[in-house]
């Protein structure tokens, strides 16, 4: 079902300003016995933008995500939602929308029921069920019950549950998870469009393609600790190196001519030279001074996967890591 703006309101404002509704952890830590799992955990997610929250398994982000929202007591360290401790807020639901686990449904009760219980205890009126459901893809499917829903149909029932209070904050963990190629990009357009509105939206994900796509900024974390705060345009810059491919007339000829300038090259595919180190208008100017024809000149950014593995496996990617303190935003100060 392709996402249609205009279908749901404007972010719930609780008499704050939208900007407000920042998501602040600071120091945050948890330990499960002699096992530390978040390791002084420090990041501000902002409203009006999605922010990618990324890491390898293990590496705490789910865990963190519930310390945000009450469902698990930090060793040490706060978590924060416009200020305020979740448990603090009176109606949650009309602050804070959360997909952690889409499977949170008694498999017995119908899509409708399951959220008419949840407006219940928030008072949230009862007509805002089926705005919810139009909006997720599951109007016609609102009496049949969850248990025989399919996983991107559970999905569905989970953002349509936090959704349900037309909150100014949402944290969603692995939305994407689950939902066939249509799903996916109407997900991905409905996250950037509640962003649009001035909401706050922090989604953690494995998939590396929908977040460039879909993030504004990312927090990305290892072993319980922050190594990269920043948009996705830095991490991509700065944990990789931009190479050119070029095609030409005489590959053996521009190449010596490429070293000779300070780049480095290496054979690529078909006759290509892939160069590092001097820029595609540069080349192009070498191959011109000796008169060597160029077919194909083409730089080459690397993609967030890339940048990704080369932050969080500098042993095995075949370029220097880098500083992780360059990749933490400037508002923030140093690495944590």
């Amino acid at each position: 079902m392709p996402y249609q703006q205009g279908t749901e309101r404007k972010p719930h404002s609780d008499n704050k300003s939208e900007a407000s509704y920042r998501i602040e952890v600071s120091e945050l830590s948890k330990s499960y016995g002699d096992k530390l799992v978040v390791d002084r955990l420090s990041f501000v997610v902002e409203p009006g933008k999605v922010t990618g929250f990324l890491g390898p398994n293990g590496s705490g982000k789910s865990t963190t995500m519930r310390l945000i929202v009450g469902l698990d007591h930090p060793s040490h360290g706060r978590a924060l939602i416009g200020g305020v401790d979740y448990v603090h807020l009176r109606q949650p639901l009309r602050t804070v929308g959360t997909l952690l686990d889409s499977e949170a449904v008694h498999p017995g009760r119908s899509a409708y029921h399951h959220l008419l219980y949840l407006a219940q205890t928030q008072s949230i009126p009862s007509r805002r069920i089926d705005e919810v459901l139009e909006l997720v893809g599951l109007r016609e499917n609102k009496n049949e019950r969850a248990g025989s829903f399919s996983l991107g149909m559970r999905k569905r029932l989970g953002l349509a549950a936090a959704l349900l209070g037309d909150p100014p904050v949402l944290i969603l963990d692995e939305p994407i998870n689950g939902l066939d190629p249509d799903g996916i990009y109407w997900m991905r357009n409905l996250m950037r469009h509640l962003a649009s509105e001035g909401r706050t939206v922090f989604v953690s994900s494995h998939l590396m393609g929908e977040m460039a796509q879909t993030a504004d900024n990312l927090v990305v974390i290892e072993n319980g600790r922050l190594i990269a705060e920043c948009t996705t345009e830095e991490l991509i810059a700065r944990a990789s190196h931009p190479s050119v491919v070029v095609k030409s007339s005489d590959s053996t000829t521009l190449g010596e001519y490429i070293e000779q300038d300070g780049g480095r090259t290496s054979p690529g595919f078909d006759g290509a030279l892939t160069v590092r180190g001097i820029p595609a208008r540069r080349i192009g100017e070498l191959a011109d001074m000796h008169r060597i024809v160029i077919y194909e000149l083409r730089p080459v950014e690397a993609s967030l996967e890339q940048a990704f593995m080369a932050l969080t496996h500098p042993v095995s990617s075949p370029d220097p890591s880098p500083d992780p303190s360059t990749l933490v935003s400037a508002t923030q100060g140093p690495a944590r």
